[in-house]
């Protein structure tokens, strides 16, 4: 079952982010809308675009959250590949996406520190732009 979801996620989300799903969402959007008058403007009518796009919407959420979190985990595995090859890195990093906010917000702080104060970030900052 887990692979068939997948599978389906991975696809459905990446046929949503192309411009056919944008153009057929568009065209039933465009047809619901042409047919108010025909339907005189009716509750039914407005039901059907709000049912439709609610459970569309519902079904995507799940479907795109899975195929994000499978892409946000492989670059995890690729950055954690990189900390692990590079001599200098401190692999203490490696697996810091599992800690709580808290304890990232203090690692984030601890590492701001060490670069310096403002003036040497800028001056680092002005050296890297001038190597292009």
């Amino acid at each position: 079952m887990t692979h068939i979801f997948e599978h389906l996620a991975t696809r459905v989300a990446a046929a949503a982010g192309r411009p056919p799903a944008f153009a057929l969402a568009l065209g039933i959007i465009v047809t619901w809308a042409v047919t108010g008058p025909v339907f005189g403007w009716s509750d039914t009518w407005q039901l059907v675009i709000n049912t439709g796009t609610t459970i569309v919407t519902f079904l995507m959420v799940f479907l795109i959250q899975n195929a994000q979190n499978r892409d946000a985990s492989a670059i995890q595995a690729k950055l954690d590949e990189l900390i692990r090859a590079a001599h200098s890195a401190r692999n203490e990093f490696i697996g810091i996406e599992h800690l709580t906010e808290g304890e990232l917000r203090r690692i984030l702080e601890a590492l701001e520190a060490a670069t310096g104060d403002e003036r040497h970030k800028a001056a680092a900052l002005a050296r890297l732009i001038n190597r292009r």
